[in-house]
Formats: C-alpha cells, sequence, structure tokens
C-alpha cells in the first residue's frame, strides 16, 4: 500500500511539474490568458501588430499612486511589471490627436459616451474609488487611453488616465473567448 500511494504521489508531481512546463512553453511563445472581465475571457495570442484604436492590449501598469492603491486592494495582480505589478489587459479606445472628457457621466472620446464607462464611487467591497480628475485633454503621440467596454466594474483608464504607449507590451488577438 506504502509504494503504491508513493508511485501515485510521485505520478501527480510528475504529472503537476509538465503541466507547469506546458504553460510555460506557451507563455514563452505567445498565448496569454484573461480571466477577469475587462476584456472578453479566453485565451490570446501576442501579436507585431501596430498598437491602434480598437487593439486589445496588455500592458504593465505605470508607477502611480492609484494603480498602487490597486495593487493593495486586489484589483491588480503581483507580476513581472516594474514595481511588482501584473500584467492588464484592455482595448485601445484612444489615441493620438483624440480629444477625451472624463466626467461624472463618463469617458467620452471626441465627443462619444463610451459604454459602461461611468466611474464608480466605490468598489464592490464598499471602499471609496478615485475617478481621473475629471476634464478634457487631447492625447499626445506617444499615450493612449484604455478601457473594457465589456464591463462597468472594471478598472482602467477612468480610474489611471492615459497610459505610455511605452508601458504596452504587445497586441494580443483573441484565440478563443466566451
Amino acid at each position: 500500500m506504502k509504494g503504491r500511494l508513493q508511485r501515485m504521489t510521485a505520478g501527480v508531481a510528475i504529472g503537476g511539474a509538465g503541466l507547469l512546463l506546458l504553460g510555460v512553453g506557451c507563455f514563452a511563445i505567445g498565448a496569454r490568458v484573461n480571466t477577469t472581465r475587462s476584456i472578453p475571457v479566453g485565451l490570446y495570442w501576442t501579436s507585431s501588430q501596430p498598437v491602434e484604436k480598437g487593439a486589445y492590449v496588455i500592458f504593465c501598469p505605470p508607477q502611480v499612486g492609484v494603480l498602487a492603491v490597486a495593487k493593495q486592494r486586489g484589483y491588480i495582480g503581483a507580476g513581472f511589471c516594474p514595481g511588482g505589478y501584473g500584467y492588464m489587459m484592455k482595448r485601445v479606445v484612444a489615441a493620438q490627436n483624440d480629444v477625451v472628457a472624463v466626467t461624472p457621466d463618463g469617458v467620452l472620446v471626441n465627443g462619444e459616451l463610451l459604454p459602461q464607462s461611468r466611474p464608480l464611487k466605490a468598489d464592490q467591497a464598499g471602499r471609496l474609488l478615485t475617478a481621473y480628475p475629471a476634464g478634457s485633454f487631447t492625447l499626445g503621440r506617444t499615450e493612449v487611453l484604455l478601457m473594457s467596454s465589456e464591463s462597468r466594474t472594471s478598472f482602467d483608464g477612468r480610474y489611471f488616465g492615459p497610459v505610455p504607449r511605452a508601458q504596452i507590451r504587445a497586441v494580443i488577438l483573441p484565440i478563443l473567448t466566451w
């Protein structure tokens, strides 16, 4: 019995190590999994396509105060980005020369209100949320606005504002989403 248990334990360990190696290998060649509702949940593939409006991207959050709070609260996981942040995935909704307005009613890009973009006053745990300062601005060539059209509770540009293009690691293409 003891020998059989040891063989089963060894088999599970080998199987687990194999799955870990498979996961690392898939990540190394470009596979990314999104488990949040910021963009459709599913499997994505990194690409060398240009960063433009409408594209899904994976990026390192900038090291700014509101994102440090987001990490402490668990909106962003720990990871390999500067500051120990995990990668985030969002859609590019505004780029160079787009006029963005942040209002209490939501975020407008070139005068059009983005769906589900109204900043919330509190998170699901009742903790206060701080929206990006209200007002209008025009994006320069080195910045983009990243948002979610999938979830009204997404932690996105309505809270942290524009992101430098240098923070974007890749455009990601949906392979299998649900």
